[in-house]
């Protein structure tokens, strides 16, 4: 039995603007509005709005949130400040990554875990089995929110225009209540796309309100509304995993070169310590295979799940490829064994549809951002 699509508060504003929607994760979303390549360039140049509501948002509250969420997640949750965010991930007792999450600590007992779309009801499954002995709460908010993200070199003068919050002391991986163009909404210095920018929560009764000042106070920045089609450009640029492609229930983060993100030295036990300590040993000693960027000589795209060879042999598997707009030229993120994982190592290439495209490894970023 299919179910439709579920739709964001900003539905019928898309469909006004021409947008091609797409079912993404469960969600009718917009792939583009226009140009890819346009929607791209203009948050790499000036500054890109975009709709992601389909994102899970879960909140944790009570006197043992933070010791909770340390059980529960791989990283130091106690070490995180009021009005402070942490990338992390929540993993299976074999370390095995069900999703990478941001935490944002909205007050001393109140936090606000936003998970991917397509792991959001998972995520607040495993959680709620995990609060069971913690004096805490888990609570579904995702019909509490509209999420809206303004990204893009323009959008601190942009958010200014429509806010006087104060955004200059506002830092990456921060976020703090204010008001937005006259509405309530929690504001938050993180992002998808390399750029700086801003994520924006608010009650979804006021996203077409926000969404129309920021157009409005972005128009003579050159802000145009974006799709999740540029978004997937912009963060491969960036070396940004995607749940799916480079991170997996077959990979620990340790496997995924984000081992920074586990927490050992943090008090008590936490779901999966015993094999991420097994995970990072294997890691320094006899690494499996490492994430590489890998570039194109010619112009054939590299797909996810396309075989990396050298001498003849597969020593790899593309995790996600595409066009880079800001290159210009095809880029992929891939998972190759260790011996071909230097940058500028020679020989190695991409089986493209039965014929071997020459490819040069290069290390992760592709695209920095100027400060």
């Amino acid at each position: 039995m299919s179910t439709a699509p579920r739709t964001t508060a900003l539905d019928a504003l898309h469909r006004s603007l021409g947008a091609t929607m797409t079912d993404f994760a469960g969600w009718d979303m917009p792939l583009r509005y226009a140009s890819e390549r346009d929607e791209h360039h203009a948050v790499r140049t000036r500054a890109g709005l975009f709709d992601l509501s389909h994102m899970g948002e879960i909140a944790v509250t009570g006197p043992e949130a933070v010791a909770f969420l340390n059980h529960a997640l791989v990283g130091n949750i106690g070490t995180v400040g009021v009005g402070r965010a942490r990338y992390t991930m929540i993993v299976r007792e074999d370390g095995g990554i069900l999703d990478d999450l941001i935490v944002y600590r909205l007050a001393e007992t109140e936090y606000l875990v936003v998970a991917n779309a397509g792991n959001a009801q998972l995520v607040l499954d495993t959680l709620t089995e995990r609060v069971a002995g913690f004096d805490a709460e888990v609570r579904d908010d995702r019909d509490a929110y509209a999420l809206i993200a303004v990204q893009g070199p323009e959008s601190p003068a942009i958010l200014k225009a429509v806010t006087d919050a104060d955004l200059d002391g506002l830092k990456y991986y921060a976020g703090l209540p204010g008001t937005v163009a006259g509405v309530p909404a929690l504001i938050a210095r993180t992002g998808y796309t390399g750029e700086d920018g801003f994520e924006l929560f608010v009650a979804p009764e006021h996203a077409e309100t926000l969404w129309q000042a920021l157009t409005e106070a972005g128009a003579p920045h050159g802000l145009i509304p974006c799709g999740l089609s540029c978004r997937d450009t912009l963060r491969l640029e960036a070396g940004m995993p995607l749940y799916g492609h480079e991170l997996t229930t077959a990979l620990t983060p340790f496997d995924a070169g984000l081992g920074r993100v586990v927490k050992f030295e943090k008090e008590g036990d936490f779901v999966g310590r015993e094999a991420l300590v097994a995970a990072a040993e294997r890691a320094e000693t006899a690494p499996p295979r490492k994430l590489v960027g890998l570039v194109a000589e010619g112009r054939r795209v590299p797909r996810a799940g396309f075989q990396v060879v050298a001498d003849g042999k597969v020593i790899g598997e593309v995790t996600s490829g595409a066009p880079s707009p800001t290159l210009g030229k095809p880029i992929a993120m891939a998972y190759v064994d260790a011996a071909f994982a230097a940058p500028g190592t020679e020989g190695v290439g991409v089986d493209v549809r039965g014929t071997h495209e020459p490819y040069e490894v290069v290390a992760l970023p592709f695209y920095k951002r100027r400060k």
